[in-house]
């Protein structure tokens, strides 16, 4: 049975998360920036849709890219060089949330929803929440977004709507981790595109022992700007 949880409620353990489906912790809740960074800082995470309740996940094993283990195709490289991409950090945080939230292209509905959008909005102006930007022109072209806590980045969606556009943005994302001394993202859950990228599984004991200690380190000075150069 799923623990139902109130708002006053702790998370229970993640060794209590169910095998089948993988992951499912609890149900209930909210969505507040206060739940979200405890959840986060938990090594746990929400995703739901349509009417389902708010679902809780700590799923094992867990998806991580160590950022020194980003593979960078040929013809990445190229769209980096060629296709007139910026990449840009914070410019556009709810038209992030916006295209990932579209349909895809093989029609599969969203995750989404109003509720997860708002919610990540608000931990975004307060500075838990960033986004980064794949721009040609004036155009939003892709893009992704996660939460950073001391030194661990969450990744939580992606989009692109032009060739490798959020690929261009995850490379950014990693240079500017790199750069702030973090040395890995969570991806949450196996998909082929990340572990093309160099992501790869390893035990949630593993990630959670990561967590436990990258997300009480302080936080980079200053505010994430300018993507560094490669």
């Amino acid at each position: 049975m799923i623990p139902w949880l109130d708002a006053d409620d702790p998370f229970p353990p993640t060794e209590r998360a169910l095998q089948e489906p993988n992951g499912l912790l609890c149900a209930g809740a909210d969505l507040s920036p206060e739940r979200l960074l405890a959840a986060y800082r938990r090594g746990i995470f929400p995703w739901f849709s349509g009417r389902e309740p708010i679902l809780w996940w700590s799923p094992d094993p867990r998806l991580v890219l160590f950022c020194d283990e980003l593979k960078v195709s040929r013809s990445l490289r190229k769209s980096q060089r060629n296709r007139g991409y910026e990449v840009r950090i914070d410019a556009d945080f709810a038209g992030v949330l916006r295209g990932c939230a579209a349909p895809r292209p093989d029609g599969a509905g969203t995750w989404l929803g109003g509720g997860m959008r708002a919610a990540y909005l608000r931990l975004h102006r307060a500075g838990w929440a960033h986004s980064f930007e794949c721009w040609r022109g004036a155009e939003l072209v892709g893009g992704l977004y996660g939460v950073a806590i001391g030194r661990m980045f969450y990744g939580e969606s992606m989009f692109s709507r032009a060739t490798d556009a959020s690929k261009v943005a995850l490379a950014a994302l990693v240079r500017t981790l790199l750069a702030h001394g973090f040395p890995v993202i969570d991806c949450q859950v196996r998909t082929p595109l990340l572990v093309s990228l160099g992501a790869r599984e390893i035990p949630r004991s593993d990630f959670l022992r990561r967590v436990h200690a990258l997300v009480n380190y302080a936080a980079p000075e200053g505010t994430w700007t300018d993507v560094p150069a490669e």
